[in-house]
């Protein structure tokens, strides 16, 4: 089913009556396209919750409208949209087994949508087989592993077959090796059943590597979409460079002259098309070359090794990251010298951005 948000804003009484309401959700404009997943991305307050919330109805909007195909579901209450929520904590009754956990939804169905004991059996185990944990069906949620219980909570999203479903923060309990598999069943899921899903997260990683499309945003207002690598190879501004990478990007302070990029006394890189004058400069971490005599010049701290690919650890005093973090394949350690690591830089892998918007520059030999 296509999402179509307009114009889409929220806004929450201040506490201090003082001063102006707070704007969770401001004007947002997105079309999510039939059986696409979507990832909401951004960190802790920028609203990207809210805009779950509004879209499934458990908030209602205070301007703009939602459209689920062509009907608008503006006014519509959350249980007749057709959405299928997971949340955080999973949100499992601890009393009820695996099994009435995921009947549950079903039970709540009336008119000529009521179903039979065994209609809800069989959709009950339609939906575990989906997720594989048909064989936890009589557990309770204390006797299953995080993993386990978010299974069962996906699969209790799934019982009616929504037209969107709907993920909030949904790995943030598992640790690290889980939340790789279980983002990976999330995809496989999704795939499957084609049903038009927004994974909501905070961990670029995990939207980057599942989603069709990512929409990063920022205090409330969206900040960029496209295709994951897309957004990380042509960031528009400055806090979507640095939101997305790990490592994080390498910030410097620079000075653009005659359309060379000097940071402090080195020219590091030819920027035709630029105008003189102070930048700040970003370089991802795969963007150095170590060489020796390179153009770049920095301390060197440590050399990590990593298997495949080494991480160079270094410093400068430009760059505004504590370190510097540079890498490089496992063979490639040359440029390394009395204390000192010297690169040269890949012009792709550079990005300008204007020192007072933020907003990023183009020139001529970089994208």
């Amino acid at each position: 089913m296509k999402i179509v948000l307009e114009h889409l804003t929220k806004r929450f009484p201040n506490r201090d009556k003082k001063k102006e309401d707070v704007v969770a959700v401001n004007d947002f404009s997105f079309e999510i396209p039939d059986g696409k997943l979507i990832g909401l991305l951004g960190p802790s307050g920028c609203g990207k919750s809210t805009t779950l919330n509004l879209i499934c109805g458990l908030e209602k909007p205070s301007g703009g409208k939602i459209f689920f195909g062509e009907e608008d579901v503006t006014e519509l209450a959350p249980e007749v949209r057709g959405v299928g929520m997971v949340f955080q904590n999973y949100a499992l009754y601890p009393h009820l087994t695996v099994r009435q956990n995921i009947i549950f939804p079903l039970q709540n169905l009336k008119g000529d949508a009521r179903l039979s004991r065994e209609e809800m059996e069989a959709k009950a185990m339609e939906a575990a087989g989906l997720v594989q944990i048909t064989e936890l069906m009589d557990r309770r949620p204390g006797e299953l592993s995080g993993g386990q219980q978010q299974r069962v909570a996906i699969a209790r999203a799934l019982v009616k077959m929504p037209g969107v479903l709907l993920l909030d923060e949904p790995l943030s309990n598992l640790d690290a090796r889980l939340r790789l598999q279980t983002r990976e069943e999330i995809r496989r899921i999704q795939t499957s059943t084609g049903i038009t899903t927004i994974f909501v997260t905070h961990d670029q990683e995990e939207a980057m590597s599942i989603s069709d499309s990512i929409v990063v945003m920022k205090d409330g207002v969206i900040q960029q979409i496209g295709k994951p690598q897309e957004v990380y190879d042509h960031p528009v501004n400055l806090f979507v460079a640095k939101f997305l990478g790990t490592p994080p990007i390498n910030i410097f302070d620079g000075v653009v002259k005659d359309g060379h990029l000097r940071i402090g006394e080195e020219d590091v890189l030819d920027v035709k098309g630029i105008k003189d004058g102070e930048v700040i400069i970003g370089i991802r971490p795969e963007g150095f070359i170590p060489k020796e005599n390179g153009r770049l010049t920095c301390t060197m701290s440590a050399l990590e090794v990593m298997g495949r690919d080494n991480s160079i650890v270094s410093t400068h005093p430009l760059c505004q990251n504590p370190v510097i973090r540079s890498i490089v394949q496992a063979d490639d350690v040359t440029g390394i010298r009395d204390g000192k690591v010297s690169f040269d830089l890949k012009p792709h892998k550079v990005f300008l951005f204007d020192k007072d918007s933020g907003e990023v520059l183009s020139f001529e030999n970089g994208r």
